[in-house]
């Protein structure tokens, strides 16, 4: 008999470190830009990180439970195992760790109220109450084809617009391209997730953008951002941030690989493939956002 799996390597599957780079990509373009500005303050990014993060994962159990709770994650889904629907944590237990997940998210993002005011709480509680209402809530969001509009909100503009704000005191038109570009590439991990699950979503009432408008939707929306993503590099260059040609031979690049993934996604046929799109995603997300913030370095 097989020994049990640990508990802690049940609780880090169910945090979805794929995902991650939604939280974590959005604060380092964010602190890139504060540091081009000369206003970087590592204190700020740090409590900045922690909260998205904290935020993400908080999501991410609540996606658990809820998808459970309504009936469209079972123990028969095709995409990466979910820690409620196949009987390794109770709903219970899933629930209250959301809360706590959730409540230390508001705790730490007090710490910034130091630095951008009580203003800064209601963006906070709006980004917790969204994370529950993604899933949750008696109007789910992801069910009603508000997700895509939920994480290029949230971890685009929100997330880059705040960090940047936070050590610079001001916010600004570059700040605000960076961010869709962010917001753009974050979604597409959405993108392809609800591609996978189009069949299984259709049947427990989750109306996503995929299942509402088809996979040729989906397809276009996933070129789309990555198209975003490359014209933002190249416009942040013409605005002055880095050398033009570096810009046209970075958005080309981008475009390039976007290109790949697209055909990727396009050409899929089973579950597997795009569950390995589903990690390039979150990983070109980190790429793309180290990449951002290392020209933007180097140009200084």
């Amino acid at each position: 008999m097989p020994a049990p799996e640990p508990k802690w390597k049940i609780w880090l599957a169910a945090a979805r470190p794929r995902t991650l780079p939604a939280a974590v990509a959005p604060v380092i373009v964010g602190s890139g830009l504060a540091w081009r500005a000369g206003a970087f303050d590592a204190g700020a990014a740090g409590i900045c990180l922690a909260f998205a993060l904290l935020v993400q994962i908080g999501a991410n159990f609540a996606n658990d439970y809820y998808d459970f709770a309504r009936g469209a994650d079972t123990s028969g889904r095709v995409g990466p195992r979910r820690a409620v629907a196949a009987g390794l944590v109770a709903p219970g237990t899933m629930h209250r760790a959301m809360g706590l997940t959730f409540g230390l998210a508001l705790l730490v993002g007090l710490a910034l109220i130091a630095w951008g005011g009580w203003w800064l709480v209601i963006v906070g509680v709006v980004s917790v109450a969204s994370g529950i209402a993604y899933t949750g809530g008696p109007y789910p969001l992801g069910y009603h084809g508000l997700g895509d509009v939920f994480v290029f909100v949230f971890f685009g503009l929100v997330a880059v617009c705040v960090t940047f704000f936070v050590q610079t005191g001001w916010l600004g038109a570059d700040a605000i391209l960076a961010a869709a570009a962010i917001g753009a590439l974050t979604t597409n991990i959405l993108v392809v997730n609800n591609y996978r699950d189009a069949e299984s979503d259709g049947r427990a009432g989750k109306r996503t953008l995929v299942v509402r408008w088809g996979k040729p939707f989906a397809q276009a929306q996933f070129g789309a951002a990555h198209l975003i993503a490359s014209v933002v590099f190249a416009a942040l260059a013409f605005r002055g941030f880095y050398r033009p040609t570096l810009g046209i031979l970075g958005a080309v690049l981008l475009g390039s690989v976007g290109y790949w993934q697209w055909r990727r996604l396009r050409s899929a046929r089973s579950p597997a493939e795009l569950i390995a799109l589903l990690g390039l995603c979150g990983a070109w997300l980190a790429v793309y956002a180290v990449l951002l913030v290392t020209a933007l370095v180097a140009a200084k």
